[in-house]
């Protein structure tokens, strides 16, 4: 069985490859971004 989990590791591997060649590397998702608290000054009129 080990030989056989072996085999599947490969193909998929290679399937990885192959779709990464043809389509471009997989995106990697932005991160997101982290809100800055900002201290407003009071305003005066």
């Amino acid at each position: 069985m080990d030989y056989v989990e072996k085999v599947l590791e490969k193909l998929k591997e290679w399937a990885r490859r192959l779709i990464e060649t043809l389509l471009g590397p997989e995106e990697e998702p932005e991160a997101e971004l982290i809100p800055i608290p900002v201290h407003d000054r009071p305003r005066h009129r």
